[in-house]
């Protein structure tokens, strides 16, 4: 059984940074895509981004291109989100992912099956 935790949500002010964790157990970690999504409150999950098994191949969505990076480390069964220069706009509850399918450049929310229980981030201006 799949099981997913996230951390490292909080309150920040604007420009500030925060790294989220995404641990994961009861499955091999190292064969999943992974991915970050988040959805503020009256909106719909968004993609956020999302990494291969290996780690070499990650893909953003364009809001937080080259502010957020998506990493993971499969000998601790983690993965991370580290997010950089936030904007009021970033807060959401973010959500880690996992799936067995090949990484797609623009996953949807339907893509994957598996999913933590979310992390409130709230960027404070």
């Amino acid at each position: 059984q799949v099981q997913l935790v996230e951390s490292g949500g909080g309150l920040v002010q604007v420009g500030a940074s925060l790294r989220l964790s995404c641990a994961a157990s009861g499955y091999t970690f190292s064969s999943y895509t992974m991915a970050w999504f988040r959805q503020a409150p009256g909106k719909e999950r968004e993609f956020v981004a999302t990494i291969n098994w290996s780690g070499s191949v990650t893909y953003y969505a364009h809001s937080v291109k080259d502010r957020f990076y998506i990493t993971r480390d499969n000998a601790k069964n983690t993965g991370y989100l580290q997010m950089n220069s936030l904007k009021p706009e970033d807060t959401a509850v973010y959500y880690c992912a996992v799936d067995r399918d090949i990484v797609r450049p623009t996953p949807t929310a339907a893509d994957f099956d598996s999913w933590g229980q979310g992390t409130q981030v709230t960027v404070s201006s």
